[in-house]
């Protein structure tokens, strides 16, 4: 017997032994059966429920311990796609509750508080990038990175199924999805609106998310040119402001984009072209991207009252002011039948 065998038998012996008769649904039936049948550990271990203590700890990992009970955890935890897999392989028994109303209601409150906390936070954003950044911040991306960060993977049941004429196929990471839609349901259900808004904005709405990757121009000197003719300002002109090794294999140029006296972006590049390309683009940022100072932004589900029950039918609606609404997108491409009359010549140089 070599070191490695030797080291391995006196760990074991060390550890702690679990009699048999503590498992009463161990071993399976099926694995005690003929050699005729077929018995599969992957598919016997996809129907096992997850254990009370971990569903409890799930529970208490996201402080809600003492709200959410162990079976409506269960059924967060059930997806919808085990149900005919379940029906399938124990006939006689009672399926177990699954979370594919939960999901549906947890996906239009997550839907809902991204898309005011969006709008009201950046209300100059183009409608094209709201929808993005909503996605970005309770999409099933999002949802099931939160799954996996608050330890409910796991837990998942679900049963994997191919994709049919009237519905895509079911994938773990779509399945995983639905587990913090459904616990932001339950919150809502057992608890009150509030609470499932301020879970929302603790676990999705208060990561970063990069919204300037998802401003995209197709040409942004020339939107850049018809913002400003929008807003009755001067026409943009593109100045340089610094250069290096000009004559070299590596230059530097930096060029600002002007309206008037007052700068409205400034970019960088190898090459006047791509500087001045840059510079619009920043240009373009610095409008779209303003954002609402955080002590200013009021949310519309604010006036919703801070209490248990029906918000519709209990407790008085606050008081709403609501902020400046933002500028809309300059669309480019029209054919002409756009209503903004302004210049169609790009940035020129001064």
């Amino acid at each position: 017997m070599g070191h490695a065998q030797r080291r391995f038998l006196s760990i074991a012996t060390k550890l702690p032994s679990v009699s048999l008769s503590s498992l009463r649904s161990f071993p399976p039936e099926g694995a005690l059966a003929t050699s005729s049948s077929t018995f599969s550990p992957e598919t016997w271990a996809a129907l096992q429920p997850p254990p009370p203590s971990a569903l409890s700890a799930l529970s208490h990992r996201i402080g809600l311990g003492s709200l959410l009970q162990v079976p409506e955890l269960e059924q967060a935890c059930t997806h919808p796609s085990v149900l005919p897999f379940f029906a399938q392989r124990h006939p006689n028994q009672k399926p177990p509750p699954a979370n594919g109303n939960l999901s549906t209601l947890g996906n239009a409150l997550l839907g809902l508080f991204a898309s005011e906390f969006v709008a009201v936070s950046y209300p100059h954003l183009p409608t094209r990038v709201v929808k993005a950044a909503v996605s970005a911040y309770v999409g099933p991306n999002t949802c099931a990175n939160v799954a996996k960060e608050v330890g409910a993977a796991p837990l998942l049941r679900w049963h994997r199924t191919p994709p049919t004429p009237l519905k895509p196929a079911v994938l773990h990471h779509d399945a995983l999805s639905s587990i913090p839609r459904s616990l932001v349901a339950l919150i809502y259900q057992r608890s009150s609106f509030s609470s499932a808004r301020k879970f929302a904005h603790q676990f999705f709405l208060g990561r970063e998310v990069d919204l300037r990757k998802m401003l995209k121009f197709r040409d942004p000197k020339v939107a850049l040119t018809e913002t400003v003719a929008k807003f009755g300002r001067e026409k943009p002109v593109s100045r340089l402001l610094k250069e290096t090794g000009r004559l070299s294999n590596s230059p530097v140029f930096v060029v600002g984009v002007y309206s008037g006296i007052e700068q409205l972006g400034e970019g960088f590049g190898s090459s006047l072209k791509m500087a001045e390309y840059r510079a619009a683009e920043d240009a373009l940022h610095r409008l779209y991207l303003t954002r609402t100072p955080p002590e200013l932004v009021r949310l519309p589900t604010l006036t919703f009252p801070e209490i248990d029950g029906d918000i519709f039918t209990v407790g008085d609606e606050a008081a709403y002011t609501p902020g400046e609404l933002g500028t809309t997108e300059v669309r480019l491409g029209s054919a002409g039948r756009s209503s903004i009359i302004g210049p169609t010549t790009g940035i020129g140089p001064e």
